[in-house]
């Protein structure tokens, strides 16, 4: 078996960390690994199974000899970065936004677009965690029955901000049951106990980056540039998880049980609908897992040819380091990862 020299840049945020338990979890083949971050993070030492591994600082030497860089630190660093990266011969996966949109960029959830991997040229994107799940869980049913319309109403958990997110609920959840006055920092107001309709900042249309982001990257994923798609992204205050209401519409009714037929066979999918035991996903569950679990599975009763479902995963596994790294098995399996003699 092959193996790979593996660099993960942004090694000391949250999903950089996820990065190396994702690594290992899964045994990728990997000769060594390489912990990159930023001049304030270097120096920092980080368990890569039994070893400690010093995170070095970022800089253009740190690409040498390098077969797959894993990009976690943001788009202004991707920016400058991966295409450094890519000119000395590494494969970068990039988790950010920042090369989502280019046409020749691929743009991947391995359970839908695999093939779209062959036709990179040294970066693969990886797309947003609430329109990575959103899509896992709807494409096995496009397969099946053309979906003509989307309408998304997400709940985003705070983690998908970072660690500082995290943070401030934890000590405003404190200061709110204590009586206390919040003042927030991360977010433009509270987020204990309270919900944000602003997620990135506000377009020109009325819609946030996020919600945008959901519309462009769903079309380009599923080669579908036609699809009508209504996304409204809310932060909301969960810690690990990110939930999605979605209404969809088809070319041709289909019966709740027809999608859970096909959804209990689809890659990636868990069905956990059995409202009779209120059994459904929740993000409490999904935290720390793999799949992307769907439930609620109900017909729309505002229109003949459409299904309501509510979709959940970990936002930092799936929805961001497991997906990239899934990426990067894809690759190395079929032989679209240059190794270094």
């Amino acid at each position: 078996m092959k193996t790979y020299n593996v660099a993960i840049v942004g090694a000391t945020g949250m999903v950089g960390q996820e990065f190396i338990k994702v690594l290992q979890q899964r045994n990728f083949p990997m000769d060594s690994i390489h912990l990159y971050a930023s001049d304030r993070s270097a120096g920092r030492k980080l368990y890569v199974g039994h070893r400690e591994i010093e995170v070095k600082e970022t800089s253009p030497e740190s690409f040498h000899n390098i077969d797959i860089a894993l990009f976690s630190a943001g788009s202004e660093i991707s920016r400058h970065f991966s295409p450094i990266a890519a000119k000395s011969g590494a494969l970068v996966i990039d988790n950010s936004a920042a090369f989502r949109m280019e046409p020749n960029v691929p743009l991947v959830i391995p359970e839908v677009n695999s093939e779209d991997i062959k036709h990179h040229q040294g970066i693969i994107a990886n797309p947003n965690c609430s329109t990575i799940q959103m899509v896992v869980a709807l494409y096995p049913l496009h397969k099946v029955n053309p979906i003509k319309r989307i309408v998304v109403s997400t709940y985003q958990a705070v983690s998908g901000t970072g660690a500082a997110a995290m943070e401030e609920l934890t000590t405003q959840a404190r200061l709110v049951l204590e009586g206390q006055n919040v003042v927030p920092h991360v977010y433009p107001h509270q987020i204990g106990f309270n919900l944000l309709p602003e997620i990135d900042v506000f377009l020109d249309n009325g819609y946030t980056r996020e919600e945008w982001k959901m519309v462009e990257e769903t079309r380009k994923i599923m080669h579908t540039p036609d699809i009508a798609i209504s996304a409204t992204c809310v932060r909301v205050p969960v810690f690990i998880g990110h939930s999605e209401a979605i209404n969809v519409e088809f070319t041709d009714p289909m019966s709740p049980d027809e999608a859970r037929r096909i959804l209990a066979q689809a890659p990636g999918v868990k069905v956990l609908d059995d409202p009779s035991v209120s059994l459904y996903p929740m993000p409490w569950l999904a935290a720390g897992t793999d799949d992307v679990y769907v439930g609620r599975i109900r017909t729309d009763a505002s229109h003949p040819k459409g299904l309501v479902m509510w979709v959940v995963a970990d936002n930092l596994r799936k929805g961001a380091a497991l997906n990239a790294v899934q990426i990067a098995e894809e690759a190395a399996r079929r032989g679209w990862v240059k190794k270094r003699k």
